[in-house]
C-alpha cells in the first residue's frame, strides 16, 4: 500500500480529474467507482481494478480490509482530509477504485431488447433507467448524443452495479444505429395512437426513450415502428422518465412470463 500525504501528487490530481470532468474520462478511457459496493460488483463481474484509494477511515473497516486483501492492483493510502477534498460523495466509507471503461461496439445487427436513450441528461435518470433494464433483462444501452455521461460517478452510483450487467454504447449518430435495428422500435409519446397495454410485446424490442422536459425528438418518433402512451388518468402533465421505462419494460416481462 502505497501512502500519499500532498494534495499537489499527480497520481492524487488525476485521480480528482477522472471524478470530476468526462472529457478526462474519456481522453483516459477510465472512470472512477466510489463505495464498497460497487468495487465488489465490478470485481464479481470480473472488472479488473487499476486503483484502489483508500482513506484513513475506511482502513477500519473489516470489509475494507478484506476487499483489499483480495485484490491485486496498486493500492493508494490517503488521510480522511484528501479523501474528502476528491470524494464526490458526503458520507461514503471512504474507498474509491479507478477502472478502465469497457469497451462496445455497434452490433451489425441488432434483433434483442435493447434501449435508445435520447437527451437523458439528469445522472440519477439515466441511472436508474440502467438499474431497470439490467433488472428487467436487458443487455444492451444506446445513450444518444446529449446524453449525460453513463461512466459518471453519480450515473455509476445511481445503477447500483448494473453498468456492469450491460453493454453500454455511446452513439455520436443516430443515423449509423437505427439502420441496423431489425426489431421493433417503440417510442414513448405523450399523444401515442397505441396504449403500452393494448401490444403484444412477447417479442423483442427496442425502446426509445426520451429527454426529461421534452421528450423524444420528432426525427427520432418518425422513425418508430410504435408510437406507446401510457395511459395516466390524473392530473399531472407526464411521468419521470425513468418510471416510465420501468413501466414499459416490465409490462412487457409480465407479457413475455404469461
Amino acid at each position: 500500500m502505497k501512502s500519499i500525504t500532498s494534495r499537489d501528487n499527480p497520481t492524487y490530481k488525476q485521480l480528482g480529474h477522472l471524478l470530476r470532468e468526462a472529457h478526462a474520462r474519456k481522453e483516459q478511457h477510465r472512470t472512477v467507482l466510489e463505495g464498497i459496493h460497487l468495487c465488489q460488483t465490478a470485481v464479481q463481474q470480473g472488472v479488473p481494478l487499476r486503483q484502489l484509494w483508500c482513506s484513513e477511515t475506511a482502513l477500519q473497516n473489516a470489509e475494507v480490509n478484506a476487499f483489499c486483501a483480495q485484490v491485486q492492483c496498486e493500492i493508494f493510502f490517503i488521510p480522511d482530509r484528501l479523501f474528502s477534498a476528491v470524494s464526490t460523495l458526503e458520507h461514503g466509507i471512504g474507498l474509491l477504485a479507478v477502472i478502465a471503461i469497457p469497451t462496445a461496439s455497434l452490433p451489425e445487427k441488432l434483433s434483442e431488447n435493447c434501449l435508445l436513450l435520447d437527451r437523458v441528461q439528469d445522472p440519477g435518470n439515466l441511472g436508474t433507467l440502467m438499474r431497470t433494464a439490467a433488472a428487467a433483462g436487458h443487455r444492451k444501452i444506446f445513450c444518444g448524443p446529449g446524453c449525460a455521461d453513463p461512466w459518471s460517478p453519480k450515473v455509476l452510483r445511481a445503477g447500483m452495479g448494473a453498468h456492469f450487467y450491460l453493454e453500454i454504447l455511446q452513439a455520436e449518430d443516430w443515423s449509423q444505429l437505427l439502420p441496423r435495428i431489425v426489431v421493433p422500435i417503440l417510442a414513448t409519446d405523450l399523444h401515442g395512437a397505441q396504449s403500452l397495454y393494448a401490444l403484444d410485446l412477447r417479442a423483442p424490442a427496442a425502446w426509445l426513450f426520451g429527454n426529461e422536459g421534452s421528450g423524444v425528438a420528432p426525427e427520432l418518433l418518425a422513425a418508430a415502428t410504435t408510437r406507446v402512451r401510457i395511459s395516466q388518468p390524473g392530473k399531472i402533465e407526464s411521468l419521470n422518465v425513468a418510471a416510465a421505462a420501468a413501466i414499459c419494460l416490465f409490462e412487457q416481462v409480465r407479457q413475455q412470463e404469461i
